[in-house]
């Protein structure tokens, strides 16, 4: 099994409403610092390939499917260790 997570993001220069609504929030709760603020999604698969190779491929594929918007977004995989190990927003 390996463990992957892809990161997609909106490409340059679309517009990102929601970003721009999470910086105008974070501007009211008193940070005015903040230069710039996009979101983007996080899809983290365990997937049962024969190596790192064939699993980029795998996922790579589902991104181009169902994953990702080409047209809008860009994405980024990476294989990654345990999935499971617990995280902290701190």
């Amino acid at each position: 099994m390996i463990t992957v997570r892809v990161l997609v993001r909106l490409k340059p220069g679309i517009l990102d409403v929601q970003g721009a609504a999470v910086k105008r929030a974070l501007g009211g709760l008193g940070f005015a610092d903040l230069e710039d603020l996009r979101i983007g999604k996080v899809v983290d698969l365990a997937i049962d390939a024969n190596g790192e190779e064939h699993a980029r491929a795998r996922v790579d594929e589902m991104c181009r499917k169902l994953l990702a918007n080409p047209i809008l977004e860009d994405y980024t995989i990476e294989v990654v260790g345990d999935l499971a190990a617990p995280r902290s927003g701190r």
